[in-house]
């Protein structure tokens, strides 16, 4: 899960930057407030990376989500580019958990299996 999150997260932190950007070009916003909230999203999104496995990691990535889709009343492109990046993190979720269950079954099947000698131990 946590690679398939990860590749999500770092999307995202390009994404927010460019939405910086353009968000920038708005004449009712400071340019300081822009890369303040713009910064912020960008540093959380990359530390987590590192959270995804930790509890409440998976929420936190949640909340970063609803904040990205928020900021489509900034930037309009960003309700689309939100939802988008909404749905890869629901993927990437869901298919990671199943990764990591599959690997975990593997390695129990694995493990539970007695060595078979390889065709070099005759």
């Amino acid at each position: 899960m946590r690679t398939l999150c990860a590749s999500t997260l770092i999307g995202e932190f390009f994404v927010i930057g460019f939405a910086g950007l353009v968000a920038m070009k708005d004449p009712d916003l400071s340019m300081g407030t822009v890369w303040t909230v713009s910064g912020v999203a960008m540093v959380l999104s990359v530390l987590l990376c590192g959270m995804i496995t930790r509890p409440g990691g998976v929420q936190l990535g949640w909340a970063l989500q609803i904040g990205l889709i928020a900021s489509g009343f900034i930037v309009p492109v960003m309700f689309f580019l939100g939802a988008v990046f909404a749905v890869l993190w629901a993927c990437s979720v869901h298919f990671g958990r199943k990764i990591d269950e599959a690997k975990a079954r593997f390695a129990a099947q694995s493990a539970a299996a007695p060595a078979q000698p390889g065709p070099d131990a005759a």
